[in-house]
């Protein structure tokens, strides 16, 4: 057999598998050692070895005996004498089938297994194992067709097993397939690299499909395919759904990008396939409305949603809610589309194990709508909020004389009760935020606090003389590990005592005020006899005067009767002439 061929036909059954070229080789080798088991028909408990030599390009099948001085079951052990034997009747068959082989390959495939069975027969004692060959060709038709028989379980299993390690990551996805085939009671899908079946049960209502429909399958679980009672494994068993509430969370991210981005969270479903589903929202954007932007404008978005719900005669509906940490507003809400009245909490019960209870009031005529058609809007909201939930109407309520709190001061108490919870996390981070600060703070100041050191006294004395008043000595600290720059201190001796510092202080703020009081002082007025004025006869006469003769002569009466007022204290506007120094800017 030519080995480089035999190899290439694997590495095609994997291509055309989807596995690996070693997956099939294993599934090659599990298939012999099956079939030469069978073909030795003395049970299963036979030890089988199957060994692809790709160095000497052959394959080698042995039984495996152990050696013994008192043979109990020759099936399973051999004595040294009886193996001695067995070497020899091995060695002439194969030296005959050299003899008579003319393919170069064949013969020296030949030739090593003769070496092969010379060295077992070698230096043999109680304790060893004894490998019985078998050359491939000598495996009879009926052996061959077991060994066909077991590969292509072998490789169907293999399959399967790589199918599990794509799949196993998918858990939780949607994927789109397209219908292989379509019956009364399931659908087989393919979805790649694998067929799935979807029951009725998995379906949505009554929807229906054709061959080469497009569709989509939620992945809710693959299983790891184990074997039993000793037979092979049948691979593993991947699960797909339509009727989960995966399906419908994966079409809402598909629709709604405020799902999708994290805006908008779905905090719960709860779904009847094919009847009616309830999907509680929140935003964590207080702009962004929840309900509002999974219903769309004029309901387009959830229509969208809606026509991918199966297309029997009877749609899914779906009502969108506002999620409220507040128990009894949640429970108002899950009840849509009837309006509650009001809600009265019965607590835990006595029962520890029971479901905690409550009461919905609503009007008379939204009784039906809160039940809903076979009983899905109740049954569906007690599955959301997790709550057993009896609703009765407005008028029992009142017969039986039930307590309830209004709607209306239900939806204040929640709003007071997200306010505080707002405020309590708002404290929660500030501390945070404080205790993260100081830390901070505490820290550069330990990396800040580092003791300084002096100079060696052999480097002060080679330092240069300072003058005498003021002399400067750098004070060096040693370097902290792991800083970019040492921190250097400088220490500023003098010869200036505090009484002159205070006396030079003292004549920088009386020099300003004398300066300031100097620039206040108001110049003297000039008498008319010192101004020298001029004619009007002198002016040249191509200048025009600024001002005509009645006009000046208004002027200068004006300015006689004005009498400057001698007594004007120049202190009363030191104040506001400081305003104007350019010494005070």
């Amino acid at each position: 057999m030519n080995y480089q061929e035999f190899l290439k036909a694997a590495e095609l059954v994997a291509e055309s598998k989807g596995i690996g070229v070693d997956d099939v080789l294993e599934a090659i080798k599990e298939a012999l050692a099956r079939g030469y088991l069978r073909a030795l028909g003395g049970g299963d408990d036979a030890v089988v070895d199957v060994t692809l030599d790709e160095e000497h390009g052959t394959i080698l099948i042995a039984q495996i005996k152990d050696v013994v001085v008192d043979v109990e079951d020759d099936y399973l052990e051999i004595s040294p004498e009886d193996a001695l034997e067995t070497v020899n009747e091995e060695k002439a068959h194969l030296e005959e089938q050299i003899a008579e082989c003319k393919d170069k390959g064949e013969k020296a495939q030949l030739q090593y297994l003769l070496t092969l069975v010379e060295a077992s027969g070698k230096n043999l004692k109680p304790g060893d194992r004894f490998p019985i060959y078998c050359p491939l060709e000598d495996i009879g038709k009926y052996t061959f067709n077991a060994i066909k028989n077991a590969l292509k379980g072998n490789l169907r299993v293999a399959e399967q097993t790589a199918l599990y390690e794509i799949y196993k990551d998918h858990i939780g996805e949607m994927v789109t397939g397209t219908v292989e085939k379509a019956g009364d009671r399931s659908v087989t899908v393919n979805i790649g690299k694998a067929s799935v079946e979807l029951t009725s049960k998995e379906l949505i209502g009554d929807e229906f499909f054709k061959v080469g429909d497009p569709i989509k399958v939620y992945i809710q679980e693959v299983k790891e395919g184990r074997g039993v009672d000793g037979k092979p494994s049948r691979g593993p068993q991947i699960e797909v759904t339509r009727s989960s509430t995966g399906f419908l969370k994966r079409l809402f991210e598909e629709e709604i990008h405020e799902i999708y981005d994290g805006t908008v969270v779905i905090k719960g479903i709860a779904r009847d396939a094919g009847i009616r589903s309830k999907v509680a929202v929140y935003s964590k954007d207080e702009d962004v409305d929840p309900t509002g932007a999974c219903i769309g404008a004029k309901g387009s978005r959830i229509q969208k949603i809606v026509s991918q719900l199966g297309n029997g005669k009877d749609k899914e509906k779906i009502d969108v809610i506002a999620y409220s940490d507040y128990m009894p507003l949640y429970i108002a809400e899950a009840l849509r589309p009837a309006q509650v009245v009001g809600v009265a909490m019965e607590g835990e019960g006595d029962d520890e194990n029971a479901r905690p209870k409550a009461v919905a009031i609503v009007a008379s005529g939204d009784l039906r709508l809160a039940i809903g058609r076979r009983g899905a809007n109740a049954r569906l909201a007690k599955r959301l909020t997790g709550w057993d939930i009896d609703i009765i109407p407005v008028e029992e309520a009142e017969q039986d004389g039930i307590s309830y709190t209004p709607i209306e001061t239900i939806k204040e108490e929640a709003e007071k009760a997200k306010r505080e919870k707002e405020r309590a996390i708002y404290a929660a981070s500030s501390i945070r935020a404080a205790s993260a600060k100081k830390a901070s703070e505490e820290k550069v100041a330990v990396e800040e606090s580092v003791p300084a050191t002096t100079l060696p006294e052999a480097e002060e004395q080679s330092a240069p003389a300072e003058p005498k008043a003021e002399s400067v000595t750098p004070i060096v600290e040693e370097k902290p590990e792991k800083t970019a720059r040492p921190v250097v201190h400088t220490e500023v001796k003098t010869t200036t005592t505090l009484e002159d510092l205070e006396k030079e202080l003292q004549e920088k703020k009386e020099g300003p005020a004398r300066h300031s009081t100097e620039k206040k002082r108001r110049p003297r007025r000039i008498s008319e006899e010192e101004v020298e004025r001029v004619k009007p006869s002198e002016m040249p006469s191509s200048v025009l005067p600024i001002y005509s003769e009645e006009e000046l002569a208004e002027i200068e009466a004006e300015e006689s009767e004005e009498a400057l007022d001698e007594d004007i204290d120049v202190g009363e506007y030191d104040q506001y002439d400081s305003y104007y120094d350019d010494d005070g800017k």
